[in-house]
């Protein structure tokens, strides 16, 4: 699939990075009561997101993951990712398969899927479910002119609603991330009046912080104080407010360097006993990989570093969050 120079050796990778931590405890989704089985000092299950390794193929994918000390990946089936939708019947197996080679159980992938009605989205969902996945991020949607936010919202929760049911069928557990912008769910007040169309069973939010913090600023704790019932993974990045080309944006940043207060989220999580699967993304320049480029312009183990100095990082604060 990829280059040879893109395949890993052992010992190098070894040398670059610590020791991978061991087996830890998966966190269980739970209903919006959210009974936790996992003891908060001991470390989350991390899967990192496919997307930065889409310059490999499926085995030196998890093979990296693995060595790294990654629990898991967030393993990217929709257009232009690691599998794509039109090709998930023959390369699903092949991408789980090579992530059970490399003790990584499948359980999290991020589709473009929305539409419960669309035969191809019916295809992914049942070959996920019947692979062992159990988590999967939706597509986004927008509000359309011409129409009230409130009809959206009418429209949404009734295809929310219809997701679930089919989620049901798969096994599977829908997340719809909040993404800063003009998106749905941005504002995070305006998700709850669609999900709450739905059982808050099989759909519900992939919470996002680094975004939540750019929408929300300071007001970011009221926003997840009330998603907080209906969170059912969460993703972990960090950003900072810079100047780009003379206007300020959100510059994406290694954890631990931006803006996101990661001890007080973390605390919060463990305060609301919030135990969902956890998706790691780096979204800082990596030399193409934070975009999912297939060829990357910097050395691949420098890409492995950052991955695991973020994963080391996102360990210790989680275990030291009060």
């Amino acid at each position: 699939m990829k280059a040879s120079e893109n395949s890993i050796s052992r010992r190098d990778f070894t040398k670059l990075t610590a020791t991978a931590a061991g087996a830890l405890p998966f966190l269980t989704f739970g209903s919006t009561t959210y009974t936790s089985t996992v003891k908060w000092n001991e470390k989350p299950r991390v899967h990192l997101f496919s997307k930065h390794l889409q310059f490999l193929d499926y085995n030196e994918m998890a093979a990296a993951a693995a060595e790294m000390g990654f629990d898991g990946l967030d393993l990217t089936v929709r257009p232009k990712g690691h599998v794509l939708p039109e090709r998930v019947a023959d390369d699903l197996p092949k991408a789980v398969d090579a992530m059970k080679k490399y003790g990584i159980a499948p359980k999290m992938m991020t589709t473009a899927i929305w539409d419960a009605h669309d035969s191809r989205n019916k295809t992914v969902l049942e070959s996920a479910g019947g692979l062992g996945f159990s988590h999967y991020r939706t597509d986004w949607l927008t509000y359309p002119e011409g129409r009230t936010i409130e009809e959206s919202q009418t429209t949404f929760g009734k295809q929310a609603r219809e997701l679930e049911m089919l989620n049901e069928t798969c096994g599977l557990i829908g997340c719809y991330q909040n993404h800063a912008g003009n998106h749905v769910g941005a504002p995070i007040w305006d998700l709850p009046p669609i999900l709450n169309a739905t059982k808050n069973e099989h759909v519900g939010c992939q919470y996002d912080i680094r975004h939540a913090v750019v929408e929300g600023g300071t007001s970011w704790e009221l926003g997840l104080r009330l998603i907080k019932p209906f969170i059912k993974s969460i993703v972990i990045k960090d950003f900072k407010w810079g100047k780009v080309d003379g206007k300020w944006k959100p510059i994406n940043t290694p954890l631990g360097e931006g803006m996101v207060d990661f001890n007080r989220y973390f605390s919060l999580l463990r305060a609301y006993n919030i135990d969902v699967p956890v998706s790691l993304h780096l979204e800082y320049a990596l030399g193409g990989a934070e975009h999912g480029n297939s060829v990357i312009t910097v050395d691949k183990k420098e890409v492995f570093a950052r991955m695991k100095k973020d994963l080391t990082f996102l360990q210790q604060t989680w275990q030291s969050a009060e």
